[in-house]
Parts: structure tokens; C-alpha cells; sequence
């Protein structure tokens, strides 16, 4: 049969999805383009925020519409949390965000025999098993994802993600080396550790490790591989952890720390475990055992009771960190979460006008960054628009001109100039390092 897939969200999701792929070609289907005719459509949906929710029924709809005699399938974490909405909207199949393969199982048998329309969602605060699925693409991939952590217990009071996927389970630390080494063996280049909270890997196993030491058995079993690390908790950021991390010599000097807002009274009214000074704090440990790390963050502004001086203060903070780049997102109200029924709802205008002014600062700060970049090396992905594109260790998007295909190189590239967010620059005359 031929199945397209159409994922939205996060680094896990992306995982997951490739996870679906390679068992869908292994069980003898084909994958086509969502956008073109196939049996069925699977739509892995995300529920981070309201648009996220939008996003994911326009294209059930869609789906439904363009190819009535198909199979519509949604999993993911919109399905999770908003089962009977998904279901109105005439899908064939509704799961959540697990049991990937019994998903497929069932998907399977409705291609095979229409029976009516099939629920089946769990209890994913009951969940207490990792979810084992094969890390690697399909096709033509430079960098893989390796999910070594499900679930989070932050419970941050604007956030419907524990709910989603349910508490911490993690992947064995000789699961992940072994993975890591067969991804090595596949001819990826670069592999990126993620998970819902990384920085909780191991405290279901009770085994005393931490994430420093995944991350070192990672880096020794894929030793010329790029290891790149998914969003941190500051409370990760330690002395002990700065100090074995520099001595890795293939991890990536990029690490993206979830701020959400650089106020205290916020921060407490958000439910997160830590303080603008603690988090300062990270931001000096990783400058001062890296050189010139990309420390890059997230943003929320316009959370229930910010006042003017509390999003000031919050700009301040951020013009302090200097951050290498940042994503920057209006507060959105999720339903059945603490944040939602707080007084002082902010309007959404104010919410958008606040989110322009910190992504201009924030282009200011990452056009700072960027500007000092001289010569960098770069693992190429892709052709687009006439150039060469790929990222550096600190994730910087560079683009060059060649005429030789580049795909899956390391090359070293002399920086010309800066172009919005990325680089652009000319091979280095000594080729591939």
C-alpha cells in the first residue's frame, strides 16, 4: 500500500515518524507525498500550543477531503489529549503518542478490512515502559535523531506535555551506545540525543547514572560522529557536567537551555524549577568550559499577570545572556493546565506585540553571533535555491556555492558574510577535513 506521513512538532515527533517509516518499508509499503493520491494518510500531531491544534485539523481535514475513499489515521500528542475532537472530524483510526507498532498493526487491518472507526488511546500517566523503535531515516539523511528519553514530571503550569506523554522513561545506557554505533556504522555524520526532558534521562533506571554519562558513552561508541544534545534543564548545567562535556571532543559546543522567561516572579507563577540567577549561573559554566558555545534558548511572553516591568525585565535579561539564537512564542492557553484559569489573561494583541519586540532583539543578538564566524566547518544536508546548505557544531546554518554535490561532506568553509540568520561563505581550499 502506498502511505503518507505529515509530521508536526517537535524533534521526538520527527523521530518517531522516521521510526514509522522505516517499519512501514520494512513490512513491504511504499511512502508517497501527503500532498499526492496514496491509501492512506497518517497525520502525527502536536499540541504545544493552540496553533499547533489548528495546524493538525486543517490537515485531517484536508486529508479527508482530497481522498474520501482513504484511510485517515492521527496519532501524536494532539490525539492523546483531545481524542473525541480528532475522532469528529471523520478519521478512520485515532491513537496516541505510543505504541507506534500497534498503531501500525491496526492501521494495517483497515487497509485489509474497513470495519468502522477504531479508538484506541491509553493512559499515558500509567505509562512506565520505554517505547524501543529503530533511530534513523529512510533515505539521504546526514543527521539522525536518537530518542533516549519519553515523558517529563516538570508539570509547568502553561504546559499539557505531561499529560501527553506521561512521566520519565529512558533508554538504557548501553541501548543508546549501541544504537549510536549502528546509526555510526549507517554513514550518519551527525546524531542528535532527544527526548521529551533529556535532562531527566536515567532517573527511572535507579541506576545512579546521569546524563553526563549517556552522553559519554554516546560520544565514545560514535566517536566520529557529531553528538548533539536536545533542550536542557539548567539544573543539568554543573561543574562536574561542564567539565567531562568539554572533554568530548565530537560534542557539538551547542546547547539550547529552556529559559521561558527571564523574570522571577513569572518563572515562579510558570511552575519552573529554577531562578534567573541559577540560570545565569548555566550560562557561565557553559561559556567559560566552551569556546563560544551557541547557548540558545525559548521565550513566552505575555503569560497570565506579566506586567510591563515584568516583560522589561525579561528583555534585560536576555540582552545580558547574549544568546546565540532563540525561538519566541505568545503564551497560548491549554486547557485542563493551572495557567489557564489564572487571572489576568493578556489580550492578544499585547501578546504579539511583545512577541515582535523580543524577536527583534533577538535577531540583533544572533546577527552578533553570527558576525564572528571566520572560517567554520560545516556537514552539508541539502541543494536549495542554487546552494550548498548544512550547519556547523554550533548549528549556525551555513550556504555555499559548488559544483561538486556536497551532500553528507565536512567540509571547511572561509565565511563572507551573514544573510539573515545564516552564513554564506566559499569552500576552503584544503577540501574535506
Amino acid at each position: 500500500m502506498r502511505i503518507a506521513i505529515y509530521t508536526l512538532g517537535c524533534k521526538v515527533n520527527q523521530y518517531e515518524t522516521q521510526a514509522m517509516e522505516r517499519e512501514l518499508l520494512r513490512r513491504g509499503h511504499a511512502l508517497a507525498p501527503f500532498d499526492g493520491p496514496a491509501d492512506a494518510y497518517i497525520v502525527n500531531t502536536c499540541t504545544v500550543t493552540a496553533v499547533s491544534d489548528k495546524k493538525c485539523r486543517g490537515l485531517i481535514r484536508r486529508a479527508r477531503k482530497n481522498a474520501p475513499e482513504a484511510v485517515v489515521a492521527v496519532c501524536g500528542c494532539y490525539a492523546q489529549t483531545a481524542p473525541e475532537a480528532v475522532s469528529a472530524l471523520g478519521v478512520d483510526l485515532v491513537s496516541g503518542s505510543a505504541g507506534r507498532m500497534d498503531f501500525l498493526d491496526r492501521l494495517e487491518g483497515l487497509l485489509r478490512q474497513r470495519t468502522g472507526q477504531v479508538v484506541a488511546v491509553d493512559e499515558a500517566l500509567k505509562r512506565r515502559d520505554f517505547e524501543r523503535l529503530p533511530a534513523g531515516g529512510v533515505s539521504g539523511r546526514t543527521r539522525a535523531m536518537l530518542k533516549v528519553e519519553d515523558g517529563c514530571a516538570n508539570f509547568c503550569s502553561y504546559c499539557v506535555i505531561p499529560y501527553a506523554r506521561g512521566p520519565v522513561r529512558s533508554l538504557p545506557l548501553n541501548e543508546a551506545a549501541e544504537e549510536a554505533r549502528r546509526l555510526a556504522g549507517e554513514g550518519y555524520r551527525e546524531i542528535v540525543l532527544t527526548g521529551i526532558e533529556i535532562s531527566s534521562w536515567g532517573r527511572d533506571l535507579r541506576t545512579g547514572e546521569a546524563l553526563i554519562d549517556l552522553v559519554e558513552a554516546v560520544c565514545a561508541a560514535a566517536p566520529r560522529c557529531r553528538i548533539r544534545l536536545g533542550s536542557l534543564e539548567p539544573r543539568t548545567i554543573t561543574e562536574d557536567f561542564c567539565t567531562r562535556a568539554a572533554r568530548l571532543p565530537n560534542l557539538c559546543p551547542h546547547f539550547h537551555l529552556s529559559m521561558q522567561s527571564g523574570c522571577d516572579a513569572t518563572l515562579k507563577r510558570m511552575n519552573r524549577k529554577y531562578d534567573t540567577a541559577r540560570f545565569e549561573q548555566s550560562v557561565g559554566l557553559l561559556r567559560r568550559h566552551f569556546r563560544e558555545p551557541a547557548v540558545t534558548t525559548d521565550l513566552i511572553v505575555g503569560f497570565p499577570g506579566e506586567t510591563e516591568e515584568e516583560f522589561s525585565r525579561s528583555l534585560e535579561f536576555i540582552r545580558r545572556m547574549a544568546f546565540a539564537a532563540m525561538h519566541i512564542f505568545p503564551y497560548s492557553r491549554r486547557p485542563d493546565t493551572p495557567a489557564a484559569s489564572m487571572p489576568d489573561q493578556l489580550p492578544n494583541a499585547v501578546k504579539e506585540a511583545r512577541a515582535k519586540e523580543a524577536a527583534e532583539l533577538a535577531a540583533q543578538m544572533e546577527r552578533r553571533y553570527l558576525g564572528q564566524w571566520k572560517r567554520v566547518e560545516v556537514l552539508f544536508e541539502e541543494e536549495k535555491d542554487g546552494l550548498w546548505w548544512g550547519h556547523t557544531t554550533r548549528y549556525c546554518r551555513v550556504g555555499v556555492k559548488s559544483m561538486e554535490p556536497l551532500h553528507n561532506q565536512l567540509r571547511q568553509v572561509a565565511v563572507t558574510g551573514v544573510e539573515g540568520s545564516a552564513l554564506l561563505g566559499e569552500l576552503a581550499p584544503d577540501g574535506e577535513s
